[in-house]
């Protein structure tokens, strides 16, 4: 349940107008955050990419892939200050909407092994382990870290 609306929570479509401000978010959140031309190409790759607004304030976005019959969740964030307040379960119960209305029967994502935190939102929600990714995520130039591959079935 959110702890902390103020105003009627929507989603809105990612435009480039909103990429400042996302990526102040994303740079206050993430050791290794996506870039503008990551954003940029979800844009252009069609991609589901969609902000939470709190009003007129961001307090989370997604971006996600759609294949054959599954989503694949590709950046999951939630800003700082809205963070273990509901946004993020919120989030994932809307992605969980749009992924059936595709016809999708799967959402697959990749955590961090350290990402303790957003493990624990991920199978609270309803998401399993089932693998792993050696070396998958960049930590330095010389350290790579592995990821945790979870499923949640539609």
């Amino acid at each position: 349940m959110l702890e902390y609306p103020i105003e009627p929570l929507h989603f809105v479509h990612l435009s480039e107008l909103e990429l400042d401000e996302l990526l102040l978010i994303e740079q206050s959140v993430y050791s290794k955050p996506w870039t503008r031309g990551n954003f940029l190409d979800a844009i252009k790759s069609n991609n589901w990419c969609h902000l939470l607004m709190n009003g007129t304030t961001l307090t989370g976005y997604f971006v996600a892939m759609m294949g054959f019959q599954e989503v694949h969740l590709l950046n999951f964030t939630v800003a700082k200050p809205f963070q273990s307040k509901g946004y993020a379960l919120h989030m994932l119960e809307s992605l969980a909407l749009m992924s059936k209305t595709v016809s999708a029967q799967w959402i697959w994502l990749e955590v961090r092994v350290s990402n303790e935190r957003a493990f624990k939102i991920y199978e609270t929600f309803g998401f399993k382990k089932v693998g792993e990714r050696k070396n998958y995520y960049p930590l330095s130039s010389h350290q790579r870290e592995d990821a945790i591959i979870m499923s949640y079935r539609l």
